[in-house]
């Protein structure tokens, strides 16, 4: 019966830590935050050599698109990193470059100068492309813009007013910066995104025009951030008049009981033990659906939706039974757990009557009868339902030792136990075809 508890509590314990993984995160939010129009792009960004000659040019494309990134975390949770690993990439792409405002942009949020994105001479800053954990700036946290109460901090000098429906609210309405947040956030740290002179040649950085990251090693992380009210925690800038598309990997942390990070991620090699999360990847892979229900047995976890239909037979109730093929109620059917208290052999039967765990031997099993017990002198022994005199009959004390052994048959059969020393013994039929019985008996 322990056996029994400790299985069904696995089990149950497996299908709880599971639903508290998934549990841990929500979704992926991409929020069209602006549109680019012409007096936008009249902000042109300049590559300098060494001796401070233009080399090139940016300039912002009319049309332009600028995405804000959010992990949506269930409550009670913290982001700790964004990150790519030798079995996960870190992708982020476009079908035209990314655009950054070099001047007064960085490659993280946090980086930011909050008075370079309403200064007059800032321009464009506000729609640089960047990565972060929270903070869109140096002092304000980035949220939603439909979640912005305070209005806009924007500077409004031409520049970031256009009111293209498409990105929802304008942004001198509402710019999602939230000045309730003023203190960057603690602990962070990032690699393999700056190289070590602190410069980024990647499309956050201002060395060369780009238009995809990616990395088996790169990551930002920190002690873990929540989001403000919802748990929604901005993680990347991005502007392109392209079409954009990533693949994300994450880590996240219950905040109560701080314990090992839940890894998500958007691809999972056949090595990995991560959770894998479609809203990981933008855009969404194409649903597929099905019986996504693990109480089903057609349940299959690849089904990224739910189709009732498909869900026709639910899974059994665990059965329970013995495995051992040398019992008399061995089941090998597969789908059964290993339970060796429930094995029952003939003479060791956990207490139970043999002849009805195992009927099919009915009265063939060999029986064995003793008495009296305890004895003092004379000890009678019946044994019946076997069909050899091959029997061995043998006596041990409590060390193991055998002390009397004798071959015998079917029938009634005396020992005279008044030599043996007073204590326990342990007297053993062994029989050739196969049955054992053991009894333990006591000597006055």
């Amino acid at each position: 019966m322990k056996h029994i508890l400790i299985i069904l509590t696995l089990i149950l314990f497996t299908s709880s830590l599971t639903a508290q993984s998934y549990s841990a995160l929500d979704t992926v939010i991409v929020e069209k935050y602006y549109i680019s129009d012409a007096n936008d792009a009249k902000d042109v960004q300049y590559f300098y050599d060494t001796n401070d000659s233009i080399i090139d040019s940016l300039k912002l494309k009319d049309g332009s698109m600028t995405y804000r990134v959010y992990i949506q975390m269930k409550p009670g949770y913290k982001l700790i990193k964004v990150f790519g690993d030798a079995n996960h990439l870190i992708r982020i792409s476009s079908t035209d470059n990314f655009y950054n405002q070099f001047d007064y942009g960085a490659s993280f949020g946090q980086k930011i100068h909050s008075n370079n994105v309403y200064r007059k001479n800032a321009k464009t800053a506000g729609i640089d492309t960047w990565l972060t954990l929270g903070m869109a700036t140096d002092h304000y946290y980035g949220i939603l813009k439909k979640d912005d109460a305070d209005g806009s901090i924007l500077g409004k000098y031409g520049y970031l007013e256009n009111n293209d429906t498409a990105a929802g609210i304008p942004l001198t309405v509402a710019d999602g910066f939230d000045s309730t947040n003023i203190s960057a956030t603690p602990g962070w740290a990032d690699f393999g995104i700056l190289d070590s002179t602190n410069n980024d040649s990647t499309i956050f950085g201002s060395l060369k025009i780009g238009n995809e990251f990616k990395s088996n090693h790169a990551s930002i992380q920190n002690y873990g951030v929540m989001g403000t009210d919802s748990n929604r925690v901005l993680i990347a800038q991005l502007t392109t008049k392209g079409e954009l598309s990533f693949e994300l990997n994450i880590q996240v942390m219950d905040t109560a009981k701080n314990s090992v990070p839940i890894t998500f991620v958007a691809k999972k090699p056949n090595n990995s033990d991560t959770i894998v999360r479609l809203c990981l990847t933008y855009p969404p892979p194409i649903p597929i659906c099905g019986c996504n229900d693990p109480k089903y047995v057609e349940y299959n976890p690849d089904y990224t939706c739910l189709n009732t239909d498909s869900c026709k037979t639910l899974k059994p109730i665990p059965v329970f039974g013995c495995k051992d093929p040398l019992a008399c109620n061995y089941d090998p059917n597969p789908d059964v757990y290993s339970v060796p208290e429930l094995c029952c052999y003939p003479g060791l039967c956990a207490g139970r009557d043999i002849n009805i765990v195992c009927p099919d031997l009915g009265e063939q099993q060999p029986t064995l009868k003793m008495f009296p017990n305890p004895v003092n002198g004379r000890l009678t022994v019946e044994l019946s339902n076997i069909n050899t005199d091959k029997v061995i009959l043998s006596i041990f004390n409590v060390f193991g030792n055998k002390i009397f052994e004798n071959k015998i048959s079917a029938g009634i059969h005396e020992i005279d136990m008044s030599s043996f020393v007073s204590g326990v013994y342990i007297l053993r039929i062994q029989n050739p075809e196969g049955s054992n019985i053991t009894k333990h008996l006591i000597k006055n």
